[in-house]
C-alpha cells in the first residue's frame, strides 16, 4: 500500500465532491481511486465518507484526517520544493484563525504584503472571534488576543494590546463626564460580551492596585467595531483596544476618559500547538508578523503623538 497515493487520493475525492470527478482530475481510472479509498479505510480502521447512492459525506474521522493529510501534504510538496531549482522559495498553504477586528484592520494589510513577497504562498484565513482548536480544526496557527498564552500551545508575542475608555463629545454634554470608576455605574455602558464577567471593568491605578469597576451593561455585543460606532453616535461609553478607537479618537469624535487608569494588560500571539511541527513557511510568517509590528504599534504611536500636540 503506498500511504502517500492514498491520502493524496482521499483529499482529491474531498475537494472534488466524488470519486468520479477525482479520477478525472488525477487521470486516473475510477476503480483505481475506489481502490485507494479502500485501502485507506482498512489501513486505519474507519469509514472516512458516509456513502449513499448520489453523495459521498465525510465521518467525523474522515474529516479530522481531511484536515490533517492536507497538512501533510502541504508539508511534502514544500519539502520537494525546498529542494528544488527554486532554492527554498516559500510555497504552499497557510491556514490562520484571527480575531475579526484586528485581523481586518491590522492583520489584513500585513497579509498582502507577505503575499507580495512569497507569491507562491496560499492563505485559508478564517476571521473570528470564537477560540479555534488549532489541532481538531486543522489551523496552521491562530493569532489570540489575550493576557496568557495558553499553557497547552507555543505562542510568540507579535505587539502589545491595551484598552482606553472614550465617550463621544455628544454623550458627554448629555450624561455629564465620569470622574473615578466608582461612577461608571451611573453611565451607560457599552460591552463587549465575549468576555468573561463583562459587567466588570478591571482598572488599575498609578499604583497597579486592581479597581473592579461594577458598570451598567447598556448595550452588549460581541463585536468592537459596532460598540465603536455606537459609542460615536453617542449611546455610551466603551472600553475598547486602542487599535479599534485609534482614528475616531484623532478626529475628535471619540474623547479618552479616566487616563490615569489602565486596564488588563494584553498582547497578540501567534499560536499553534506544540505537537505541531512547524514548517518553514509558517515559521517565515510568524518571523514576519513579529518584525512588522516591533516597537510601539502604529495606532498607539498616533495617539502619543496626538496627547503631546
Amino acid at each position: 500500500m503506498d500511504r502517500f497515493e492514498n491520502m493524496n487520493a482521499f483529499v482529491r475525492v474531498v475537494e472534488a465532491g466524488s470519486i468520479s470527478a477525482a479520477a478525472d482530475r488525477m487521470d486516473v481510472a475510477k476503480s483505481v481511486v475506489s481502490r485507494r479509498l479502500k485501502e485507506l479505510e482498512e489501513h486505519l480502521g474507519v469509514e472516512l465518507f458516509h456513502r449513499t447512492t448520489r453523495q459521498m459525506n465525510l465521518t467525523d474521522s474522515g474529516r479530522a484526517f481531511y484536515q490533517q493529510s492536507v497538512r501533510i501534504l502541504a508539508d511534502i510538496l514544500e519539502a520537494e520544493h525546498a529542494t528544488s531549482q527554486f532554492h527554498g522559495a516559500l510555497k504552499g498553504n497557510l491556514k490562520v484563525a484571527l480575531p475579526l477586528s484586528f485581523g481586518l484592520m491590522h492583520l489584513g494589510p500585513a497579509i498582502n504584503e507577505f503575499l507580495q513577497i512569497h507569491p507562491e504562498i496560499t492563505f485559508d484565513l478564517d476571521f473570528n472571534d470564537r477560540q479555534v482548536d488549532i489541532l481538531t480544526e486543522g489551523f496552521d496557527l491562530a493569532i489570540r488576543i489575550a493576557s496568557l498564552p495558553d499553557s497547552s500551545l507555543i505562542a510568540r508575542r507579535l505587539t502589545p494590546i491595551q484598552a482606553i475608555m472614550c465617550a463621544s463629545p455628544f454623550y458627554l454634554k448629555r450624561m455629564g463626564t465620569p470622574q473615578s470608576p466608582k461612577e461608571l455605574i451611573n453611565h451607560q455602558c457599552l460591552v463587549y460580551s465575549l468576555i468573561s464577567n463583562y459587567e466588570n471593568w478591571n482598572l488599575y491605578d498609578a499604583e497597579d492596585q486592581l479597581i473592579k469597576t461594577k458598570i451598567t451593561a447598556y448595550l452588549k455585543a460581541s463585536n468592537g467595531e459596532f460598540l465603536r460606532d455606537a459609542a460615536v453616535e453617542g449611546l455610551g461609553i466603551i472600553l475598547l483596544p486602542t487599535f479599534i478607537v485609534y482614528k475616531e479618537i484623532e478626529r475628535g469624535a471619540l474623547v479618552p476618559l479616566l487616563t490615569q487608569y489602565k486596564s488588563s494588560p494584553l498582547a497578540a500571539y501567534a499560536i499553534y500547538p506544540q505537537t505541531r511541527h512547524l514548517s518553514q513557511r509558517v515559521r517565515a510568517f510568524v518571523d514576519f508578523l513579529v518584525k512588522r509590528f516591533e516597537g510601539l504599534p502604529y495606532w498607539d504611536l498616533c495617539l502619543q503623538n496626538r496627547a503631546h500636540e
